[in-house]
C-alpha cells in the first residue's frame, strides 16, 4: 500500500471522514487515493482560505476534527488566515500540506520554503513525515493532538515520496482521552464564596461554556446570586434563542465594552481570559475591566468549564435554581428603506428553528443580537481570530458538517470577497445555505477605527481606501457565476420576502442587502 492510502485510511478509521482540499502537483498520490477510500468525502475550495475556514466550521458544528489538504509552503500560506481563527477557536484540524520529495529539496525548486516555521504561527503540533512506513503512525500522533483538548490545529507535512511509496500500512488510533479535569474544589469554593458576597458581579463565559448546559448551570448560578451572564466578543459556537439564559457579548468596541463593565466589583472567567479591546488606542486604556475589579477564574481553556460551573452549582446549593430563559418573540417584518436593522430582524423574522448562524457582518451586525435574541433555539458561531474572510467558509463547513439544518451567512460585503470563492462550493455540494450580504460599498469598519485611532481627519486619498463602491460590485451577479442563485434586496418588504423564499428551498441561494 502506498503511504498516502494508509494515511487517508488511518484518518477515516479514526473519524475524521471529511477532508477540505485545494491540491497542487505534489499531492496528486493522495488525491488519486481518495478512489481507493470512498468513505472519506472531499470537498474541494478555490482558494486554501476556503478550505481551511470550512474545516474550522465543521470541527465546531460536529465536535470531530476536519481536516485539510493544502499545495506546500505557498498553499499554506493562502489558508493562514482562517487557520489562526481556528486556531483561536480551539478546534482540532488536522492541516495536511505537501511538500516536495525528500531528494528534490536540495535544488531549491521555485516552490521551495519552510513549510515547518509558516505552520508554526498556528499550528502548536508541527510534523514532517520522512519514510513511507511511518506515515500512518504521523497520522495517529497528529489525530491524537489536534483533538486532544481543548483542541488545536496539527500540522502533517507530506513529502510526496512519502505519498507515492510502497510500504504503508494503516494503523488504528489507540484509545485516547479528551476530557478535562474540573476545577479544584477550593477554587470552586473560593469562587463560590466571593459570589455570596454583597456586590455587581459576572460570569464571563467562553468556550463550551456557551452551550446549553453550560449555560443552564450559568443561569442557575445567576439566578441565586444575581451575578450578570456575560460572553466573549467573539465566541466558537454561542447557542441561544428562546428557552435558553440569554447571554449578553461583550461589544467588540472598546468604549461600550467599558461602559458595559463599569460597575463591576467581581469578574469569574469561565474558559475566558480577562477583558481587553482588540487594539491599542492613543490615550485608551487597553484593559477592559473597571479599576478594583476582582478577576477570579474559575475554569482556564485547560479546564472543564461545563463540570466546573455544575460543581459551582452545587457548592452555592443551586441545583433547584430556576434559570432565567430567553422569552419567544419574533420581531414585526420591517417595512420602507432598507438599513442594517430592518436586515436584523428580517432576519429575526424569520430565522428558522435549529439553524446554524455565521456571523462575520462587522459593523452591521450591532442589532442582530436584539433582533434574534428570541428565535427558535440555533447556534451561533463567529469570528474567534479577528482575521477576516472567514464567515462564507465557516458556513460551507458547517453546512458539510450538518446537512440537516439550515446554515444562514450573514456577511459583509468587504470581508466577504476576501472568500467569495466559497460560493462555488456551495453551489458544488448543493449546501443548504443561506448568504446575507450586509451591502454597505464600503469598508465601514475602518473608517469607524480611522476616527477611534486619532489620525487626521480623512481626506480624498484615505476616504478612497475604505470606498467598495466605484466600481459597484454586483454580488448577485457574481452569485450567479458561482453558480448560486441570488436576489437584490432595498427594502424591508423584499428583504422578507428573501430569506422566506430562502429558507422554503433547499441549496444555497445570496441576498445582496442593500443598506447604504
Amino acid at each position: 500500500m502506498i503511504g498516502a492510502q494508509a494515511l487517508i485510511r488511518t484518518l477515516v478509521d479514526a473519524g475524521v471522514t471529511v477532508c477540505f482540499t485545494n491540491p497542487g502537483t505534489s499531492e496528486m498520490h493522495f488525491v488519486a487515493a481518495l478512489d481507493e477510500v470512498p468513505e472519506m468525502r472531499a470537498v474541494l475550495a478555490l482558494f486554501e482560505g476556503v478550505a481551511t475556514g470550512a474545516a474550522d466550521g465543521y470541527a465546531r458544528m460536529s465536535d470531530a476534527p476536519g481536516a485539510t489538504l493544502l499545495h506546500l509552503g505557498p498553499g499554506l500560506g493562502n489558508g493562514l488566515a482562517n487557520l489562526h481563527n481556528a486556531r483561536r477557536a480551539k478546534v482540532p484540524i488536522v492541516n495536511i500540506v505537501g511538500d516536495h520529495a525528500t531528494y528534490h529539496t536540495q535544488y531549491d525548486a521555485p516552490l521551495q520554503s519552510d513549510i515547518e516555521t509558516v505552520a508554526r504561527n498556528v499550528s502548536p503540533w508541527v510534523r514532517t513525515s520522512r519514510r513511507t512506513e511511518d506515515i500512518a503512525a504521523d497520522a495517529v500522533d497528529a489525530i491524537v493532538a489536534a483533538h486532544g483538548p481543548p483542541g488545536q490545529v496539527a500540522t502533517l507535512i507530506l513529502p510526496a515520496d512519502v505519498s507515492w511509496g510502497d510500504g504503508a500500512e494503516p494503523l488504528r488510533v489507540p484509545e485516547y482521552d479528551v476530557s478535562l479535569p474540573t476545577a479544584t474544589e477550593d477554587t470552586v469554593e473560593a469562587v463560590a464564596e466571593a459570589l455570596k458576597r454583597d456586590g455587581a458581579t459576572a460570569l464571563l463565559l467562553g468556550g463550551s461554556a456557551l452551550r446549553e448546559r453550560g449555560l443552564l448551570a450559568a443561569g442557575r448560578i445567576a439566578a441565586v446570586t444575581g451575578a450578570r451572564l456575560l460572553g466573549v466578543v467573539f465566541p466558537t459556537r454561542l447557542q441561544r434563542g428562546a428557552g435558553l439564559p440569554a447571554v449578553e457579548r461583550i461589544p467588540y468596541f472598546p468604549d461600550a465594552a467599558r461602559a458595559r463593565l463599569e460597575e463591576l466589583e467581581q469578574l469569574v472567567l469561565v474558559d475566558a481570559k480577562p477583558p481587553a479591546s482588540f487594539f491599542a488606542y492613543p490615550g485608551k486604556r487597553s484593559y477592559l475591566a473597571p479599576d478594583g475589579c476582582e478577576v477570579r477564574e474559575l475554569a482556564s481553556s485547560e479546564t472543564d468549564a461545563i463540570a466546573s460551573l455544575e460543581a459551582l452549582v452545587e457548592a452555592l446549593g443551586a441545583a433547584a435554581a430556576t434559570p432565567q430563559l430567553a422569552r419567544a418573540f419574533r420581531p414585526q417584518p420591517p417595512t420602507g428603506t432598507l438599513d442594517a436593522e430592518k436586515v436584523a430582524r428580517a432576519i429575526g423574522s424569520v430565522l428558522p428553528e435549529r439553524a446554524i448562524v455565521c456571523e462575520e457582518a462587522i459593523t452591521s451586525a450591532l442589532p442582530l443580537p436584539a433582533n434574534t435574541a428570541g428565535a427558535p433555539p440555533h447556534d451561533w458561531l463567529t469570528l474567534t481570530g479577528g482575521a477576516i474572510g472567514e464567515g462564507l467558509p465557516l458556513a460551507v463547513g458547517a453546512a458539510v458538517a450538518r446537512p440537516d439544518r439550515p446554515v444562514f451567512a450573514l456577511q459583509a460585503d468587504g470581508s466577504g470577497l476576501y472568500t467569495i470563492q466559497s460560493l462555488w462550493t456551495m453551489a458544488r455540494e448543493q449546501l443548504d445555505v443561506t448568504v446575507v450580504i450586509f451591502n454597505n460599498r464600503s469598508y465601514r469598519i475602518l473608517k469607524v477605527e480611522l476616527e477611534r485611532v486619532g489620525a487626521q481627519p480623512a481626506g480624498p486619498k484615505a476616504d478612497a481606501q475604505f470606498d467598495l463602491g466605484h466600481p459597484e460590485i454586483n454580488f448577485v451577479d457574481l452569485a450567479a457565476g458561482f453558480g448560486v442563485p441570488g436576489r437584490r434586496a432595498e427594502t424591508g418588504e423584499e428583504m422578507t420576502e428573501a430569506l422566506q423564499d430562502a429558507a422554503a428551498e433547499p441549496g444555497p441561494h445570496l441576498i445582496d442587502a442593500v443598506i447604504g
